[in-house]
């Protein structure tokens, strides 16, 4: 293995596709946005498609671009985006690029870039039903329904999406829940009175993929629980497999004694002889410097934590007595079947979420794929 590696099964990507695929009547849209949650954008999205993924979402258009660069021509939504990107923008249209609008400021951008490259947009019609985050409110819908109505009736658009988003899916029974999808049954009438009949009607997100089948509608669109996390922890894993394994070997070993200050600020001392070993990854690599002390790491299968502060690009382990030696492999999380700490564990122990864990990994540390298709 490489000194720092994230190890990526893909076949747990499909895997894990395909079980969210059959506990619905939808398309699945696969969120391979932020590099693929950490795991790579194109192999994510391979991987993703042949497990029965139809769409792919992503937040930028250059990560859509990306996407088409690579060869992929599957359906592509794009949503979150600026006027000051117009020469992205035409060519996200020019690429076939479904684009997410949310004002009728973004839908007139929209239809400047088809003006000038004379390439037609299909759009994705945002409502805000509670998130407050993108999305048009339901003050402004009936104004950005009846813009988007006229530029279709101009042929320069077509509305192929109404979409919004949930706020609190990973709260079971959550009120707002019930709330934003009458909402969003509310503003798809309004749409289609104005006489739009979008191709997907869209709200479901990982959580909402697992759990409120109410919310399913014509796609969903999971993100984190296609790498194998789960998107509502205290109610289990959902049969979803951890897709990443993050991993480094043992740059140095070393015997010191008992009451020796171990990096930074001494915040952890020995409280015997011991054996410490020194892992090549540090928070230029993604690892969270709120780990130092309480980051758990296997070694040899056995389990430890992090001693003393993180550092800018390595971190010391405490090992007690155990007879290890350079180049010994620590894992920090994987899928857990051989022990080892889950991206999970990390989370609780920093007061984080899971997405945080994999998605910061950085481009310093290598990744290893597992797992892909043979082509053809």
């Amino acid at each position: 293995m490489l000194a720092t590696e994230a190890v990526v099964d893909l076949a747990a990507v499909r895997t894990n596709v395909g079980r969210l695929k059959s506990g619905t009547s939808a398309e699945v849209l696969a969120v391979v946005k932020a590099d693929g949650y950490g795991h790579g954008l194109v192999p994510s999205a391979t991987a993703a498609l042949a497990g029965g993924a139809t769409w792919l979402g992503v937040a930028l258009l250059d990560e859509a671009l990306a996407l088409r660069a690579a060869g992929i021509e599957a359906p592509v939504l794009a949503w979150l985006w600026t006027p000051a990107e117009s020469e992205a923008l035409a060519r996200a249209l020019i690429a076939g690029i479904d684009i997410g609008v949310s004002s009728t400021t973004a839908l007139a951008a929209v239809v400047a870039a088809v003006r000038a490259t004379g390439s037609a947009a299909q759009v994705h019609l945002k409502i805000d039903t509670g998130l407050s985050r993108n999305g048009a409110t339901p003050a402004d819908w009936v104004e950005l329904v009846a813009a988007a109505a006229t530029a279709q009736a101009a042929r320069e658009l077509e509305v192929t999406g109404v979409w919004s988003h949930l706020a609190c899916a990973d709260v079971p029974g959550h009120p707002s829940i019930a709330g934003q999808i009458a909402d969003f049954r509310a503003a798809i009438a309004v749409a289609e009175a104005a006489g739009l009949r979008p191709q997907v009607r869209h709200l479901a997100n990982s959580a909402g993929t697992v759990n409120v089948p109410e919310a399913h509608f014509d796609l969903v669109r999971p993100g984190v629980a296609i790498y194998g996390l789960s998107p509502i922890p205290q109610l289990g894993d959902f049969g979803l497999v951890p897709a990443m394994t993050l991993r480094a070997q043992l740059a140095l070993v070393k015997d010191v004694g008992a009451d020796a200050g171990v990096s930074y600020g001494h915040t952890y001392r020995t409280s015997s002889a011991t054996r410490l070993g020194l892992v090549p990854l540090g928070y230029a690599d993604g690892i969270p410097r709120a780990a130092s002390n309480v980051g758990p790491v296997s070694i040899r299968g056995q389990r430890f934590t992090i001693s003393g502060r993180v550092c800018m690009d390595q971190f010391v382990v405490d090992v007690g007595r155990l007879a290890v030696a350079s180049g010994d492999v620590v894992v920090l999380f994987g899928p857990g079947r051989d022990g080892e700490p889950l991206a999970q564990d990390w989370a609780d122990a920093i007061g984080t979420i899971h997405y945080e864990i994999v998605t910061r990994i950085g481009a310093r540390v290598p990744r290893t794929y597992l797992g892909a298709e043979a082509p053809g």
